[in-house]
């Protein structure tokens, strides 16, 4: 099969690279860029372990192809911290205890990201209907919600001091 050169930003920096037109995203991020935070999981986008960002949108990177990411800006987890600093999603799931077992927590933080991207001010119910595509089997979800609600307070904060 002949592979095709695609060009991309993943967190911020411009890769290029050969791919099989049949290469999953989620593959080339793992194992072409060792970039291993988006988990393989179900393999069927209902579980939402290895959500990216891509071009301002959530994407399952699981049934996504790399050839489709041809010229676009890929954010994964490992893209979040800056300068050595936690995300304020990243520090929201540690002190809120948003996690246990780890496995969804990528995916939890990438389509949280978005989230608040789109959002930036979410009520409770607004962060259960956002998250809904992501599952947990170990949280029950309320540390996620609080996780996340502890974030978007600490942006906001964050930039009213910037103001």
């Amino acid at each position: 099969m002949s592979k095709k050169i695609v060009s991309m930003q993943i967190n911020g920096k411009t890769v290029e690279e050969a791919v099989e037109p049949r290469t999953l995203l989620v593959h080339f991020l793992r194992e072409k860029m060792n970039l291993t935070g988006a988990h393989i999981g179900c393999e069927t986008s209902h579980c939402g372990a290895c959500t990216v960002d891509i071009d301002g949108q959530s994407v399952k990177s699981c049934t996504h192809l790399t050839v489709q990411c041809d010229g676009s800006e890929v954010k994964t987890v490992e893209g979040l911290a800056s300068g050595g600093v936690l995300h304020a999603l990243q520090d929201g799931f540690y002190k809120e205890h948003g996690l246990q077992c780890g496995f969804c927590t990528p995916g939890m933080l990438m389509r949280a990201y978005r989230l608040l991207q789109d959002n930036p001010n979410p009520t409770e119910a607004e962060v259960r209907v956002g998250m809904s595509g992501n599952l947990c089997r170990c949280t029950g979800y309320q540390n996620i919600v609080k996780a996340v609600l502890h974030a978007a307070a600490t942006l906001q904060q964050s930039q009213a001091v910037a103001a």
